[in-house]
């Protein structure tokens, strides 16, 4: 008897997850006492009857939700770009709040660059590459200067700081570099799959949502506290998406990943180089 209510939950819920709604349920009356809190919450993105939904279908039918935003179903939904401000401005609020002393950059290790330098410099192009690199480093920083305020020593740098303040409290800092690389390694994978950039910029902003959610457990249960995942988790979570939203089996899900993966890292180095090339003319152009 058991076994028999078990199975017949777990149809349901395979039924709902393909659907977002089971056929059979009846829309429950919100009238009566629950009147007072009605329409309440509607204007706050994160508490209204969509965040919610957002969040619970993100949570455990999150390639079948992509889809079916895509396919029209925005009603329904946080737009992807208001989930992504909204999960990672909170996780930048409660990281703070959980470590505050945690930092996802430490510009500590990259300077030691520096000391390095001058034993780099053994002939003209050495030197000119460790040039290069040490204006990389020096770029890398400027991008920090509100965590390191004894770098601050101009006016610019000190706007420059409280700008990168302000988008960091907002979380903003912490998404938009993986949204850029994330979207341009599912534009390349997904060629073959008819995704407009538009439709991969929507799935790559939700899938990051769903990475912010196992952030948060990580950030909580995790010894470090650094609310960090593995690759081996977002591979996972990924090919999850990419079977649910394609309606694929998870072989071809898995293949998709690492293509996505690949393109990924082809991409960061790509961005690396052009950063480097950048500066290198830079210094070449100063130097004349």
């Amino acid at each position: 008897m058991i076994k028999h209510r078990l199975a017949v939950r777990y149809r349901a819920f395979v039924i709902w997850q393909k659907l977002g709604f089971l056929p059979w349920s009846k829309k429950k009356s919100k009238s009566g006492k629950g009147d007072f809190y009605k329409g309440a919450f509607d204007s706050i993105p994160f508490l209204n009857d969509d965040a919610k939904r957002t969040f619970v279908h993100l949570l455990l039918r999150p390639g079948y939700m992509i889809r079916d935003y895509i396919k029209g179903q925005h009603e329904r939904y946080l737009a992807p770009l208001t989930s992504l401000i909204i999960f990672y401005a909170f996780f930048a609020l409660i990281s703070s709040i959980v470590n505050p002393e945690y930092s996802t950059y430490d510009p500590e290790e990259m300077t030691d660059a520096k000391s390095v330098s001058d034993s780099v410099m053994v002939d003209s192009l050495r030197s000119k590459v460790a040039a290069t690199a040490l204006k990389v480093v020096d770029f890398v920083n400027l991008l920090n200067l509100d965590r390191h305020p004894e770098r601050v020593d101009t006016p610019v740098k000190a706007s420059l700081a409280a700008l990168e303040g302000a988008l960091r409290s907002q979380g903003i800092y912490l998404f938009l570099g993986q949204f850029l690389l994330l979207w341009c390694a599912m534009c390349f994978a997904l060629r073959k799959q008819d995704m407009s950039r538009s439709a991969c910029a929507a799935a790559t902003a939700y899938i990051l949502c769903q990475f912010c959610f196992f952030m948060f457990f990580s950030l909580f249960f995790s010894s470090r506290g650094r609310g960090e995942i593995g690759i081996g988790l977002m591979a996972v979570l990924l090919t999850i998406d990419y079977s649910q939203l394609l309606g694929i089996d998870w072989k071809q899900g898995l293949k998709l990943t690492v293509k996505t993966g690949l393109w990924y890292l082809l991409t960061f180095i790509c961005f690396i180089l052009l950063l480097a090339a950048a500066v290198g003319i830079y210094i070449l152009l100063a130097s004349k």
